[in-house]
Order: structure tokens, then C-alpha cells, then sequence
């Protein structure tokens, strides 16, 4: 058996509804994966199941989502392994968990988005690309920069962003 995290891009069903965790793993276990357990209410997923292609059981995940809540969600994977690289390989390590995040994506994006983005921050905003996943420094809240605004599906491509609390207490879980 093999360990995945998967990652939701949203978790909001429609206009007051959000999905709950309890409801998330009641579909992972309708799929036949073991053990699913969450972290906080944001949408992550650890399972294990048999070996397969990410994209094939990505595939299987936002299907089964569409079909028990009637909503399409991209739907991340990557192996136990391949999370902790993502944890270790933080390269903000010493900035403020909730300040700090990363766009883990579906596609790697290549080094040349940094300066596209580096000409939409402030000086104190800090990005990289690691493993073709984005990590930004943002240096306070989030939701108080432009960039956030640029950081979406349709302007990069398909991915979901957490913060580095969330990368390491997944990691923890993971051992």
C-alpha cells in the first residue's frame, strides 16, 4: 500500500455550504481507500491505497466528488514520500507559518513565472519555485497582497495553495 495526501482547491459546495471533513473520508472509504484522515477543515486528505498513476486516482477523487456533492474540485495528489520532500524542501524555513505558502501544482510551473509575479510584489514578498511548486513569503497575511489575486487556476494553471503550518502538520501525520 501506498500513502497519498491529496489536496481540495475548495471545499465550498455552493452559496453557506461547505464540505465537512467526517464526509470527505466517508468518500475516500466509499473508494476503497484505508485509513482516511484529515488536517483541519481545509480540504486534506491522507488515504492509502493500492499504486496507481497520480492522475488516475486524482481522476477517481474528483469524480467521486462530483458525483456525491455535484460539484467539480481539482483535486491534488502526491505520495507520503513526495510530501515530506515538499515540507523539507521549504525555502522560507525561518518566515512566519501562516505568512509563508505554497501552490503545489498539477503541472510544474517553470522558473521563468518568477519574474511575471516579482513584478506584481511588494520588496518584502520573497517567491521561488521548488520541484515546479510556488512557495511565497508574503511576510503578513495573505489576503492583504495583489498577488493573491494573480495565484489562481486560470492564470497558472491548476494547483491549490496552503500555508506552511498546513505543509508540516501533514507532514508530521505522515512521520
Amino acid at each position: 500500500m501506498t500513502t497519498y495526501v491529496a489536496l481540495l482547491h475548495s471545499i465550498v459546495l455552493g452559496p453557506g455550504r461547505r464540505l465537512l471533513m467526517a464526509d470527505l473520508r466517508a468518500m475516500a472509504e466509499e473508494l476503497g481507500f484505508r485509513e482516511p484522515r484529515t488536517l483541519v477543515a481545509t480540504g486534506n486528505l491522507i488515504f492509502e491505497a493500492g499504486e496507481a498513476p497520480l492522475s488516475e486516482i486524482e481522476g477517481r477523487l474528483e469524480a467521486a466528488f462530483r458525483d456525491r456533492f455535484g460539484k467539480h474540485v481539482d483535486i491534488l495528489l502526491r505520495t507520503a514520500e513526495a510530501w515530506k520532500r515538499v515540507a523539507a524542501r521549504n525555502p522560507f524555513p525561518r518566515g512566519d507559518g501562516q505568512s509563508v505558502g505554497i501552490r503545489v501544482m498539477r503541472k510544474p510551473l517553470g522558473r521563468e513565472i518568477l519574474q511575471k509575479l516579482e513584478a506584481l510584489t511588494t520588496p518584502d514578498i520573497k517567491l521561488d519555485i521548488v520541484d515546479g511548486d510556488l512557495w511565497v513569503d508574503f511576510s503578513g497575511k495573505p489576503s492583504e497582497t495583489k498577488l493573491l489575486s494573480h495565484l489562481t487556476t486560470k492564470k497558472l494553471g491548476i494547483g491549490t495553495l496552503r500555508n506552511a503550518n498546513t505543509v508540516n502538520g501533514l507532514a508530521k501525520i505522515l512521520g
